[in-house]
């Protein structure tokens, strides 16, 4: 399985390649604004809802709280369709289809989308103002709020979603408590496969970006590593040291101890990074930024057309802004070395990494 979607990952890469190599060559599409051309007509909307998100929902362009919770929500409202419900004569779910917006009063009142009600209703209205489906513009402001963290690939982004007309059933959107077996048959099933437990090491990539905000609700913004502005590979290296205290008033239900002060870690996080099926890919992403471009950036093209048909979607990634490059290297945070780390992994030595100086690190909360 493995071998065949690192095929597909390369086979991906070269339509990239190629698709932009023809926009290069082929006469591209003056947009109505009279500023911007784009290689479809259908992908210059877009141009105008870059420009009100950038400005109006990520403070300029910033990697801030904003640009954490719509990276969130791309996944929280694709992985809910199940091809298995669909089999037993039940519906499903329709994927990347919109439907933990347009139906947030039911959606978001799933005990995983807890807190998701605050991004849906910030994003609604600039919904209201463009003239982009709902599905569309999920996908696509998790796409933009990405581009302002450094590090981070540019991710796909597609116009031509159907939107949901019904709500997605419960109990769909793995929970932090869930085993690693739960959530592996879960991620399986949304994907008729593809996201076997390999892939779903890639598509935890996002946590590098990412903050708790309801496991416990005393301590909102808690980052999952130390550098939640930067989409490094920071949250694969801190991920495997040792915990040594809650960071609030844990324990709560899907969280464990984590290694440093106002840094949370999940359960499932947690779980993930020593299962024997994963320990191996999850240590290979220690200070590979390569790889946690190259693989989130494959996964992420997956998950945004869940229960889509890709042929009936306008490739517009180019509307996408090519992140700015990571200047920090990955490191063991200050106070702490090799001696802390768990290694699972046991068939790979642990990366040499230097430890950054000064005194022990205490990480901020991200927060509105």
């Amino acid at each position: 399985m493995t071998f065949k979607l690192l095929s597909s990952l390369v086979t991906l890469a070269a339509l990239f390649q190629g698709t932009y190599a023809a926009a290069g060559l082929n006469r591209r599409v003056a947009c109505p604004d009279g500023v911007h051309t784009a290689s479809n007509a259908a992908c210059c909307q877009l141009f105008a809802v870059r420009e009100d998100l950038q400005k109006n929902l990520f403070d300029g362009g910033q990697c801030n709280a904003e640009a954490h919770e719509s990276l969130r929500l791309t996944f929280h409202d694709a992985i809910a369709i199940s091809p298995a419900l669909e089999a037993e004569g039940k519906f499903g779910g329709g994927g990347a289809d919109g439907s933990i917006a347009i139906f947030s009063e039911i959606e978001t009142g799933f005990h995983p989308n807890i807190g998701l009600d605050e991004i849906v209703e910030k994003q609604r209205p600039f919904i209201r103002r463009h003239n982009l489906g709902v599905a569309d513009f999920i996908q696509f402001a998790g796409a933009i709020g990405a581009s302002n963290c450094d590090g981070a690939p540019q991710l796909a982004a597609f116009v031509g979603r159907k939107d949901a007309t019904r709500p997605a059933p419960d109990g769909l959107v793995p929970e932090p408590f869930h085993t690693p077996d739960q959530i592996f048959d879960r991620l399986a099933d949304a994907s008729q496969g593809e996201f076997d437990p390999i892939l779903t090491v890639w598509l935890l990539t996002a946590h590098t970006v990412a903050a708790a905000n309801d496991v416990d609700p005393t301590i909102p913004g808690s980052p999952f590593d130390s550098t939640p502005e930067l989409f490094d590979s920071q949250f694969f290296l801190e991920t495997t040291l040792q915990g040594t205290a809650f960071p609030g008033n844990g324990p709560n239900q899907g969280e464990v101890e984590s290694p440093l002060k106002g840094e949370f870690r999940l359960q499932s996080d947690f779980a993930i990074a020593r299962d024997d099926r994963t320990a191996c890919e999850w240590q290979s992403f220690v200070n590979n930024q390569t790889k946690v471009q190259q693989m989130f950036q494959f996964v992420f093209h997956d998950l945004s057309i869940l229960g889509q048909n890709i042929d009936d979607l306008v490739d517009c990634t180019e509307v996408v802004p090519i992140p700015r490059a990571l200047r920090e290297a990955t490191h063991f945070p200050a106070g702490l070395s090799r001696a802390d780390i768990n290694q699972a992994c046991q068939e790979t030595p642990f990366p040499t990494l230097p430890t950054a100086p000064g005194p022990k690190t205490s990480v901020r909360p991200v927060l509105p």
